[in-house]
């Protein structure tokens, strides 16, 4: 069960240019060159192709906002109430969607999905594969990240309807009262642990969802375009002591000393589609390529359905086109997508130990005439070769 004869992107170590993968019961056995590949057991030829890690999209809505079917598998936003922590995206997910398919057959075998940004807090994320009909067999982490938004979306929700948040004031005073109604909630629990003569608190589903949010266990994903919105999330998530990363980050390339000196982590993304909002006016291909240059730590997502999920790798090549060289490309797609979902023990890099996940290219993966010859999860082929079995 390995893959030969390829160009193999370690995304972990240096470019092998003919080496092999190996794995056994869904996990990465052994990587290297071809002159210390084993003779025997079943493979895969490659024929002078790329082997990849499977892509990681960071930041997408898959499963959440049905394909082609309207309202009624329209499950990315509870737009009734501007404080939902306790929404799950597991529950929302439909892992029978088409996309997830197409998402296979492009190689994207791990996505971060959940609600969308029309709540100031809009719930919990998941990680999942993309290679299943159940979901709870295709979790990799969940929850994975709480996501919370800023600007332009939660304004827009609840403007209409003369209810708050109709500013970006309204949107972090609403993140900062329930955050701190958490830590309260917490404290409390933790008063009655360890006194008797205490009650504890009425059952809160939102404030216990905020638990670990608070305590620094569960990162925040911050949906934030422009500038001073991703300052916005920074001063609260400095206020609250919480792990985050940015989501977006549109007008990153012009504070990228800022993020810098913050140490902000920036899922940015899409860039396949128009300015169609004010806060996208500054969108730029630039920003993946000015970000790594000052350091940061920077992944490209699709925020499916915004941009397709199928064109994650194109998305990579056209922040190529804004000035990011081709393997730093692909970690934004890989180990960097990885890290910064917080799910890079298990994917993205072809490292022993970890799962199964491989894709192989006719030529560089982010060349667009490039096709993908095989895709394989936790050990089984699910697109080329022989679908459906290992190898």
């Amino acid at each position: 069960m390995r893959i030969i004869n390829g160009t193999v992107h370690t995304m972990d170590g240096q470019i092998i240019p003919q080496g092999y993968v190996e794995w056994q019961d869904g996990v990465i056995t052994q990587v290297g060159p071809m002159d210390s590949c084993p003779a025997e057991g079943t493979a895969f030829d490659a024929r002078g192709g790329h082997i990849v890690p499977g892509f990681v999209d960071a930041h997408c809505h898959l499963g959440m906002f049905g394909d082609g079917v309207g309202l009624e598998g329209d499950d990315g936003n509870e737009a009734t109430d501007p404080c939902t922590p306790h929404l799950r995206a597991i529950d929302g997910i439909n892992p029978l969607d088409r996309c997830f398919e197409e998402a296979r057959r492009a190689g994207v075998t791990t996505v971060l999905t959940g609600p969308g940004s029309a709540n100031p807090i809009s719930g919990q994320f998941a990680a999942l594969k993309t290679r299943g009909s159940w979901v709870d067999a295709m979790v990799v982490k969940a929850p994975a990240a709480m996501k919370m938004a800023l600007g332009e979306n939660p304004k827009l929700t609840y403007h209409d309807r003369h209810e708050t948040p109709s500013t970006r004031m309204a949107t972090a005073a609403i993140i900062r009262e329930n955050l701190s109604k958490a830590l309260e909630y917490g404290r409390r629990l933790e008063r009655a642990a360890q006194d008797e003569d205490e009650d504890e608190p009425d059952y809160d589903a939102k404030l216990e969802a905020l638990l670990p949010v608070v305590r620094g266990e569960l990162p925040v994903q911050i949906h934030a375009h422009r500038a001073d919105d991703m300052a916005t999330g920074i001063r609260i998530c400095k206020e609250f002591g919480l792990r985050y990363v940015l989501v977006h980050g549109t007008e990153g390339h012009l504070i990228p000393q800022l993020l810098a000196q913050e140490g902000a982590g920036v899922i940015t993304g899409p860039c396949l589609g128009d300015r169609s909002k004010p806060e996208l006016v500054n969108m730029t291909l630039e920003t993946p390529a000015i970000l790594h240059r000052y350091g940061i730590k920077t992944a490209i997502c699709t925020d499916h359905p915004e941009t397709p999920i199928q064109y994650l790798p194109l998305c990579a090549g056209m922040a190529v086109r804004g000035g990011l060289d081709p393997e730093s490309a692909l970690a934004a797609i890989t180990i960097w997508a990885a890290q910064l979902g917080g799910v890079d023990r298990r994917v993205g890099s072809l490292t022993p130990g970890k799962d199964a996940d491989v894709v192989v290219t006719s030529a560089h993966p982010l060349n667009w005439l490039s096709r993908v010859r095989l895709v394989v999860i936790d050990g089984q082929v699910v697109h080329g070769g022989a679908a459906g079995g290992q190898m």
